[in-house]
């Protein structure tokens, strides 16, 4: 299911990059059934329907959907446990599968939560410059009320989807993006059939020649967002996936837009920053993971001047 996308297509600082991962199965928690339908009546098996149903084709991954997707209405979803908790959202492994048939794919499912929290941390730096039409969301989303954090937790959501749908189309190493429902989004997973998940990149310890090889891939993937005009915004070892010499790109609800934001190229060399400094101190040699050197090229990549007073 983890084909190659690019054939087909220092100290933690962020939420994201502090991933809490427990044993499959413990804290599980039941899928809901269909909206409005507190019932399972007529489920063959698993925890709910399949919600590609309920999804409109803009909430969809692109076309041509892939041989493994199953896309079968009359499918279920089974939660299989969780694979990261995060003070922002949650990821659960998912099967989806046709009952009675060999019809079968693994999911990730990604949560976004609202109500246990406050705010979502650097939404502001992050969405500046981007806001809904309607006056009385944005203050909803301002004042952090119950209703506003909602609002907060589907806009990231929808921008995360947004954000992979985009980057997989433009052949970029990302989990092809399923689709989207609220306040989740289903992912392709990537890792074994078992469903064994691949680690992340800062899990891992590539010896020289392996090393090289991902640097090569960071440098390529980076660049080619740069291209598009985006940043990551929130780069580092923990927000990549390495899988049998594969890098993948996730957590992607900041995607910034570094001609629209201010502060574009700031975020250009700060991922720079991130991903150098953590090649450079796994030894890469051969080649100079240099994070000045890489924020000025993506810095060019992107249209944007080079930063005099320094990347950072």
């Amino acid at each position: 299911m983890a084909s190659s996308a690019f054939q087909r297509r220092g100290k933690r600082r962020f939420d994201d990059d502090e991933p809490s991962f427990v044993k499959r199965d413990r804290h599980r928690r039941s899928l809901p059934s269909e909206p409005g339908d507190d019932s399972t009546f007529g489920l063959p098996e698993g925890d709910r329907w399949s919600t590609w149903g309920q999804s409109v084709p803009t909430e969809r991954g692109p076309r041509p959907y892939p041989s493994w997707l199953v896309t079968e209405l009359a499918a279920v979803d089974t939660e299989l446990g969780i694979l990261k908790t995060g003070k922002e959202a949650d990821v659960f492994l998912l099967r989806r599968n046709v009952p009675g048939t060999d019809r079968s794919c693994l999911l990730a499912a990604k949560r976004y939560r609202a109500s246990e929290h406050k705010m979502f941390q650097r939404d502001g730096e992050y969405l500046e410059g981007l806001r809904v039409r309607e006056s009385r969301m944005n203050r909803a989303m301002a004042n952090r009320s119950a209703a506003g954090r909602s609002m907060i937790a589907i806009q990231w959501a929808s921008a995360e989807f947004a954000a992979l749908r985009e980057l997989y189309q433009e052949g970029l190493p990302v989990p092809y993006p399923v689709q989207v429902l609220g306040t989740e989004i289903l992912l392709e997973f990537i890792g074994d059939p078992d469903g064994t998940a691949a680690p992340r990149l800062a899990e891992t310890r590539p010896d020289g020649p392996e090393l090289a090889r991902l640097w090569a891939q960071v440098v390529q993937a980076l660049s080619a967002m740069a291209r598009l005009g985006y940043a990551h915004g929130d780069m580092s070892a923990y927000n990549l996936l390495a899988w049998r010499g594969q890098l993948y790109i996730i957590d992607v609800p900041q995607l910034v837009d570094v001609i629209a934001n201010p502060r574009g190229g700031h975020f250009l060399d700060r991922d720079a920053a991130n991903v150098a400094r953590w090649f450079a101190g796994r030894g890469l040699s051969g080649v100079s993971p240099d994070p000045a050197e890489l924020a000025a090229v993506l810095r060019a990549e992107a249209g944007l001047q080079p930063d005099a007073t320094g990347p950072w």
